[in-house]
């Protein structure tokens, strides 16, 4: 069964995407700065012994 293109006229290709700054959008936060946030505090957790057992039997 082929599926059918249910589209008339011709193909239009899609809208560039606009540059957004930090802060702009939705709710006008910054979410650059939260997601940093968050990166930071998940690199700086320390590793559970039962991960580094399992990383160093690979080695």
């Amino acid at each position: 069964m082929v599926a059918k293109d249910e589209r008339k006229g011709p193909a239009r290709a899609p809208a560039p995407r606009r540059n957004r700054t930090s802060g702009e959008g939705a709710g006008g936060g910054n979410v650059g700065s939260a997601l940093r946030s968050v990166y930071d505090e998940t690199v700086s957790e320390n590793i559970p012994g039962e991960m580094l057992d399992l990383l160093n039997k690979l080695s």
